[in-house]
C-alpha cells in the first residue's frame, strides 16, 4: 500500500513537472513578435488600397466605375476571408498554423503586386496622349495576375486578422489571477493601438512614398514589410504557447438543424423537465431558452435507452445534440438582424475611392510647397477613431462617473445607434460639400476638364471623414462588445470575425448600389451620377441617396433592438474553455 502511495506521489510530481515545462512557453516575450506580425500585415495591405484607384485607372486603363467596383470586390474578399480563417483555425489548424499560412500568402500577394509595377508586360502599354490613341485594355493574363495578387493578399488577411488577437491572449492566459487580468487588459489596449497606428502609417507614409517615388518603390515597401512580418512571426516559433481548438463549429450547427428536422414531430416536454434534454458531461442541467423554440427538438431525449450510450453520451450527433450546441446556434441567428444594421455604415465608409477623386480636384496645399496626398485624407477617419476612444475612456466616462458618484457606461445598443446616426450625418455633409465643389467647378469653367483644380480647399472634406470616424468608434466597437457579451466563449472567434463579414457584405452591396445608380441615371445617352468626369457627374445626389438609406437603416436598427429584447448578462456563457497544446 505504501509503494502504491509513493507511486501516486511520484506520478503527480511527474505530471506537475510536465505541466510546468509546457507552461514555460508563451508569456510577454512573445507579444512583440505577434504585434509586429499583425501590424506589418496591416501596413502592407492597407498601404495598397488608398491609391489603388489611380493604379487601376492609369496603369490598367479602367474607368472610374470599373476601378471602384474592383476595389469594392477586393475589399469584400479581404473582409470575408477572416470568417473562414476563424472557422478553419478553431476547427482544424489551430491559430499558430493559420497565422503562419496567412502570412505566407500575404507575402506572395504583395510580391506579385510589386512585380506588376516592375515588369512592363504584366500591364497594358501606356497611352499616347499626343496621338490620342485609344488605350489598350489589359489582356486576360495581365488581369489574371492582378486578380491573383489581390486574392493572395485577401487570403493572407483571412489567416492573420481573426487569429492574432486570440493567439496573443493565449500567451498570457495561463492562470486566472488579478495579475493575469491586468496583463490581458494591457495587451488588448496595445493591440488596438498598434492596429490603429499601422493603418494610419499606411495611409500617410506608404501613400506618400507611392506618390513621391512611383509604383515601383511604393509597392516594394508593402512587400518588404510582409517579409519582415513573416520572418518575425516564425523566428519566435519555439517561444509560442500553441493551442488548438477541437470543436468543429460548422458540423455542429449542421447537426442541430438535421436533428431538429428529424425530431420535428416529437412533442415538447414540460418546461421544468431538465432530464429530458441532453447536456454536455459535467455541465449544469438546464432547459433550452424559448427563443427559436423549434430548434429545441434537436436536444430532446425521447428514449434514453435508444438515444444514449451506456456511458451517457449520444451515439449519433445527427439525431441528438446538446443544449449548449443548440443555444450556440440560436445566439448566432438572433444577432444577425442587429449585425446587419452595421452594413450600411461600412457601405458609406467604402466610398473612399470616390472621395479620392474629390480631393484630387480640390486645392490640397497646406503650404506653398506641400500638399496632402489625395489618398491620405482617410487618415482623418482613423485619427477621429483614436481621438474619440481616448476622450471617451479617459475623460468623458471618468468625469461622468465622478459627477454621478457611481460608474457610468453608455448602453451598448445606444452606442450602436449613435454610430448609425453619425454615419447618416457623414453622407449629408459629403453631399453638401460636393454640391458646393461642383458648382464652383462649373463657375470656373471646368465642366469638361475633370483634371482641373477647383479654387476650394480640400480641407472641407475633413468633417465627413470625422463623422465616419465617430460612426466607426461608436458602432463598430459597440458591436464587437455586444457580440462578445452575447456569444458563448466557444464562439469568441466567430464574434471577432463578424465585423469583417459585415464589411465584406457592405462592399458587395456597395458595388451593386453603384452599378444600379450609374445605369439607371445614364439612360438616353446622359452622364450618370458617377461618371469618369466628376464635374459632369452628380456625386452629391449619390451621397444624398446613401444618406436617405442610412436614415432608414437607423429606423430599422430601432426595430431590431425592440425585437431582440434585453441583452444577456456578460458573464453568461455556454462554452467550454478546455484547450490543449498542439503537438
Amino acid at each position: 500500500m505504501e509503494k502504491v502511495e509513493k507511486g501516486n506521489v511520484s506520478g503527480k510530481v511527474t505530471t506537475h513537472q510536465h505541466s510546468s515545462t509546457r507552461r514555460r512557453k508563451g508569456g510577454l516575450i512573445t507579444i512583440p513578435f505577434i504585434l509586429a506580425n499583425d501590424s506589418f500585415e496591416r501596413v502592407a495591405s492597407h498601404g495598397l488600397l488608398p491609391n489603388m484607384v489611380f493604379y487601376l485607372t492609369k496603369e490598367y486603363h479602367m474607368s472610374v466605375t470599373q476601378a471602384t467596383t474592383t476595389i469594392f470586390l477586393w475589399n469584400a474578399a479581404t473582409n470575408f476571408t477572416p470568417l473562414l480563417g476563424a472557422l478553419i483555425s478553431d476547427s482544424y489548424l489551430g491559430r499558430f498554423l493559420t497565422i503562419g499560412i496567412g502570412s505566407t500568402f500575404s507575402l506572395l500577394g504583395t510580391i506579385l503586386m510589386w512585380l506588376t509595377a516592375m515588369i512592363p508586360f504584366l500591364r497594358p502599354l501606356q497611352c499616347n496622349q499626343m496621338t490620342q490613341e485609344i488605350c489598350e485594355n489589359p489582356t486576360t493574363l495581365q488581369m489574371a495576375i492582378l486578380v491573383i495578387s489581390m486574392g493572395l493578399v485577401s487570403i493572407g488577411a483571412g489567416g492573420i486578422r481573426p487569429c492574432s488577437l486570440a493567439f496573443g491572449a493565449d500567451q498570457l492566459v495561463k492562470r486566472s489571477d488579478s495579475k493575469n487580468k491586468g496583463l490581458l487588459e494591457s495587451y488588448f489596449g496595445w493591440y488596438y493601438a498598434c492596429t490603429a497606428i499601422a493603418v494610419l502609417l499606411s495611409m500617410t507614409v506608404v501613400v506618400y512614398i507611392q506618390e513621391r517615388y512611383g509604383w515601383k518603390v511604393g509597392y516594394a515597401v508593402p512587400a518588404i514589410l510582409m517579409f519582415l512580418s513573416v520572418f518575425l512571426f516564425f523566428v519566435a516559433s519555439p517561444l509560442y504557447f500553441k493551442q488548438k481548438e477541437r470543436t468543429n463549429l460548422l458540423t455542429g450547427f449542421a447537426q442541430v438543424l438535421v436533428a431538429a428536422y428529424k425530431n420535428r414531430k416529437v412533442p415538447f416536454p414540460p418546461k421544468d423537465a431538465y432530464n429530458k434534454y441532453y447536456h454536455k458531461k459535467n455541465s449544469e442541467s438546464s432547459v433550452p431558452t424559448e427563443n427559436l423554440r423549434f430548434l429545441n427538438k434537436a436536444c430532446i431525449i425521447t428514449n434514453p435507452e435508444q438515444d444514449l450510450a451506456s456511458d451517457g453520451s449520444e451515439p449519433n450527433s445527427w439525431s441528438l445534440c446538446t443544449v449548449e450546441r443548440v443555444e450556440e446556434l440560436k445566439v448566432i441567428i438572433r444577432v444577425i438582424p442587429i449585425w446587419s444594421t452595421g452594413i450600411m455604415i461600412s457601405i458609406n465608409v467604402s466610398q473612399g475611392s470616390l472621395q479620392v477623386f474629390q480631393a484630387i480636384s480640390m486645392d490640397r496645399h497646406l503650404t506653398p510647397n506641400f500638399e496632402i496626398p489625395a489618398g491620405t485624407f482617410a487618415m482623418f477617419l482613423i485619427i477621429s477613431v483614436i481621438a474619440w476612444i481616448v476622450l471617451y475612456d479617459r475623460v468623458i466616462i471618468p468625469l461622468a462617473s465622478k459627477i454621478k458618484g457611481e460608474p457610468v457606461r453608455l448602453d451598448v445598443k445606444l452606442r450602436m445607434g449613435i454610430g448609425i446616426f453619425f454615419s447618416c450625418m457623414a453622407m449629408v455633409v459629403a453631399g453638401i460639400v460636393e454640391n458646393i465643389r461642383r458648382r464652383k467647378a462649373i463657375m470656373e469653367g471646368h465642366l469638361n476638364n475633370p483634371q482641373a483644380v477647383v479654387q476650394m480647399s480640400a480641407l472641407w472634406l475633413i468633417p465627413q471623414f470625422c463623422f465616419h470616424g465617430l460612426a466607426e468608434a461608436f458602432n463598430s466597437i459597440a458591436q464587437s462588445e455586444f457580440f462578445y457579451s452575447e456569444f458563448p466563449k466557444s464562439l469568441s472567434s466567430i464574434a471577432g470575425a463578424l465585423s469583417g463579414l459585415g464589411s465584406s457584405v457592405a462592399n458587395l452591396l456597395a458595388t451593386v448600389i453603384l452599378s444600379v445608380v450609374n445605369q439607371s441615371t445614364s439612360k438616353g445617352g446622359k452622364d450618370g451620377w458617377v461618371p469618369d468626369n466628376i464635374n459632369k457627374g452628380r456625386y452629391d445626389k449619390y451621397y444624398g441617396l446613401l444618406a436617405i438609406m442610412s436614415f432608414l437603416n437607423l429606423l430599422y436598427f430601432v426595430f431590431c433592438c425592440w425585437a431582440y429584447g434585453p441583452s444577456k448578462d456578460q458573464s453568461s456563457n455556454f462554452g467550454d474553455d478546455d484547450q490543449e497544446e498542439e503537438e
